[in-house]
């Protein structure tokens, strides 16, 4: 076995023996290229910093890339040379432009205020407000208003272009394409409404404003003069400038593999990246999940008597900081993930990938996102407190999936979904434990499939002995099969505590669903008369408390994490 170590005081002229190892990943790739056979590089404890992504090829298989003691690989820039003014750290920094900071091994949120001051009126153009106090926001084509709940299951972000006004009101101008798309997007007539609703409202949240910085542990990105951005902080208290470390998210992608087989990742921490794309005219139109809009057309979709919503008849997906395309058997084990600006880690097509025994928080998207891959297993992953800035984003994504698994993970702590199936083929969810899911957005579930999954229950999808507990906010479904799911076997299920544990009645209807032998504290919508295409069988609905427990305590102890990787939730 070939080996080649990796330290971040290392020289790339070195021979990359352990005394004598290689400085950077680049080069560790480079050198492995010219060896034969299979190569593991060992990265020694610290950090190791990339000033581009690490990019790998078919050329790089046959590879294994493994941590020893604590190995970080992160796409961030220390920031120093702070000065103190009235209490605010203010750094020079360049042309950095990101998203995400982290302070003393903390994330610190961007500096936000609750919504615009004032009497607020919308224009076709932005705002205007009897407010003079947006007149005082030093770098407003910086600031991004934030819509959270502009429809239950979305938050859109779009930016401001310009501030202007004098002593009696204050005009707001907001950078377009954003905000025309979002007038375009957001429009409905909802039940839940008194009336029809038509573009995105006023912001809940303002953000990134220099003078937002109220709050310890907040920044704010000022990019005002070109060159020359600055760095504000208001830290926390012990925080001290020439003794905190401060990182900035500089990368916005890690490591890019394209068509790589045989490759591994075992014992390693991806940290430190970001996501620009919000900060563009463009904004981010989010509609659901990891979806966004990015302009084209636009549809009309009915539910129920005089109910309808616009939906984008196409959309982007947040991408990933760590990406595998087409690839084969590729494993990422016992991998640490955080302090990330977009979905954490991402499959598209390609064959047998293996995402095992990791640990993902303090992201901004999703955690883990399988798209168009035949044999993918993601099990026994904990996935906690994602989701932190795009909330519709999924603990566990799954789209298009053939023969693909995902058991015994534990996902809790998020915003929106735990673990959303869209359309597949032989897709197992198998003994995951999701809690207090749904905490920001709504319409949604701790686990979701949508869609057709094959063409019998042979080939079908299997939802089997999951615990899905405290689905958080209003109208909400514990396990929510949704949107014309068809060929799906739900059986030995529990859900508790939830607005409602599961829904029978969706549009498109249900076909070939089959709900068997599940335990819930409330029966689910439409089961005093289940559709045509739903079966239900031998369900048990306890609403006494110790009697559920006692009639769960089997599947509960079986959900979830597996004994050998229970010691992931002390980490």
């Amino acid at each position: 076995m070939n080996e080649l170590h990796l330290s971040p005081s290392g020289d790339d002229s070195a021979p990359g023996t352990p005394e004598h190892p290689l400085a950077t990943l680049q080069h560790a790739r480079d050198r492995a290229r010219t060896l034969t056979g299979p190569v593991t590089v060992i990265l020694h404890e610290g950090t190791h910093t990339l000033d581009h992504p690490l990019e790998l090829t078919e050329a790089d298989s046959e590879v294994t890339y493994r941590g020893r003691g604590e190995a970080v690989v992160s796409g961030g820039r220390t920031i120093t040379g702070w000065r103190e003014r009235d209490g605010v750290w203010r750094a020079e920094v360049g042309d950095l432009d990101t998203r995400r900071l982290t302070v003393g091994g903390r994330r610190a949120e961007r500096a936000s205020i609750s919504g615009i001051p004032g009497n607020v009126t919308r224009t076709d153009t932005g705002y205007v407000t009897d407010s003079t106090e947006p007149q005082r926001w030093a770098n407003p084509a910086d600031v991004e208003f934030v819509y959270t709940g502009v429809y239950p299951w979305t938050e859109a972000r779009c930016p401001v272009a310009a501030v202007s006004g004098d002593d009696r009101s204050t005009t707001i101008t907001m950078a377009q394409p954003a905000f025309d798309w979002a007038n375009d997007l957001y429009n409905s007539a909802v039940p839940w409404e008194d009336a029809e609703s038509h573009g995105p409202g006023l912001p809940t949240r303002v953000e990134n404003g220099a003078a937002f910085l109220t709050e310890p542990g907040t920044f704010a990105l000022d990019r005002t003069e070109p060159g020359r951005h600055i760095l504000l902080y208001r830290p926390r208290p012990g925080e001290h400038p020439e003794r905190t470390t401060v990182v900035a998210a500089a990368l916005e992608t890690l490591v890019n593999a394209t068509g790589t087989r045989d490759l591994a990742f075992r014992d390693l921490t991806f940290a430190d990246a970001t996501w620009l794309r919000p900060s563009r005219p463009e904004g981010f139109l989010h509609y659901h999940g990891t979806g966004f809009y990015d302009g084209g057309p636009i549809d009309k979709v009915s539910f129920g008597e005089n109910a309808w919503v616009t939906v984008p008849t196409a959309s982007k997906t947040i991408p990933a900081n760590i990406v595998f395309t087409g690839t084969a058997r590729v494993t990422v084990e016992d991998c640490r993930f955080t302090a990330l600006g977009a979905t954490a880690l991402e499959f598209s097509g390609g064959t047998g990938a293996l995402v095992r025994g990791n640990v993902f928080e303090d992201v901004s998207g999703g955690g883990v996102a399988v798209g168009g891959c035949r044999g993918a297993r993601v099990e026994n992953n904990w996935i906690h407190h994602i989701g932190l800035d795009y909330p519709g984003s999924p603990g566990i994504a799954l789209t298009a999936g053939h023969d693909s698994t995902i058991a015994h993970n534990q996902v809790n702590d998020v915003p929106h979904c735990g673990i959303v199936i869209g359309p597949g083929e032989r897709t197992r969810v198998l003994r995951n434990l999701t809690v207090r899911t749904l905490s920001v957005l709504a319409d949604g579930g701790g686990i979701y499939l949508s869609g057709p999954q094959g063409a019998s229950h042979d080939d079908g999808a299997l939802v089997q002995g999951n615990v899905i507990s405290d689905t958080l906010t209003p109208y909400n479904f514990g396990l929510y099969t949704d949107y014309g799911a068809s060929w799906v076997t739900v059986e030995g299920n529990v859900v508790r505590r939830g607005d409602n544990t599961a829904v029978l009645t969706v549009s498109p209807p249900l076909e070939h669903v089959v709900y068997r032998g599940n335990v819930w504290d409330a029966d689910p919508v439409g089961a005093a008369e289940p559709p045509e295409g739903v079966t239900l069988e031998d369900n048990t609905t306890l609403t006494d408390p110790d009697a559920f427990d006692a009639r769960t305590a089997g599947t509960t102890a079986l959900a979830g994490l597996e004994p050998v990787y229970r010691h992931l939730l002390s980490r």
